[in-house]
């Protein structure tokens, strides 16, 4: 009775990965630093969306810190 259970629940699994809900267009894309207006610092939230923009633009969801330090650069930061 179980394995008859198990083999319908196998035969309505949906793979969502391919489905196209998920397209990775500019509309669909996962942020890790800007959610909203949790800043009321104006540098804060240029820096939150320039590193928004390089992860759109290089095709990126997460960065790593080498990348980030280019975003900081391109800010203008310099030690």
């Amino acid at each position: 009775m179980e394995q008859q259970t198990a083999a319908v629940e196998n035969r309505s699994f949906v793979d969502r990965r391919n489905s196209g809900t998920n397209t990775g267009g500019a509309g669909f894309e996962r942020r890790q630093f800007r959610d909203g207006n949790r800043s009321s610092r104006p540098e804060v939230t240029e820096f939150a969306e320039a590193v928004d923009e390089y992860k759109v633009t290089h095709r990126r969801r997460f960065i790593t810190f080498e990348e980030l330090f280019d975003v900081m650069t391109g800010l203008g930061y310099h030690k």
